[in-house]
């Protein structure tokens, strides 16, 4: 089971790091697939700079916990992505919903899933472990 769960954490870190490089390169069209247009050359760096830093380190810690068997950098992604879903959760209430309103809501609580199972199964490393 560890190694399925290791293979679809990087798999998926592949996928949140692809996503983060998109956002450097192509801002407006991924804005636009995730629901935001920029709004003049500020709204194209908040794309450029927020979305793949978002992307980017949760695609890197995927990719060196499951690499390095670390489940503890498992951790950070999980986080990001609870902190993600509940915005999200928060603004249908408030807000409301349209059509593809959830679609990213399962994709965040599957890897958030995902990640959990994936920090309870791989190994975590003392502290003692790493700096000597």
């Amino acid at each position: 089971m560890r190694i399925a769960v290791t293979a679809l954490i990087f798999l998926a870190g592949l996928f949140n790091l692809a996503l983060g490089l998109s956002f450097l390169y192509d801002p407006g069209g991924m804005g636009l697939q995730f629901g935001v247009s920029p709004n003049g050359p500020l709204g194209f760096a908040v794309l450029r700079a927020d979305f793949p830093a978002f992307f980017l380190v949760i695609g890197f810690c995927m990719l060196r916990g499951a690499w390095v068997r670390n489940g503890d950098l498992l951790l950070v992604p999980a986080a990001l992505f609870a902190i993600a879903f509940t915005g999200r959760a928060i603004s249908a209430l408030v807000s409301g919903t349209q059509p593809g309103f959830f679609e990213p809501m399962v994709v965040e609580a599957l890897q958030f899933v995902l990640l959990v199972i994936g920090w309870k199964v791989v190994p975590h490393h003392k502290i003692e472990e790493l700096t000597s």
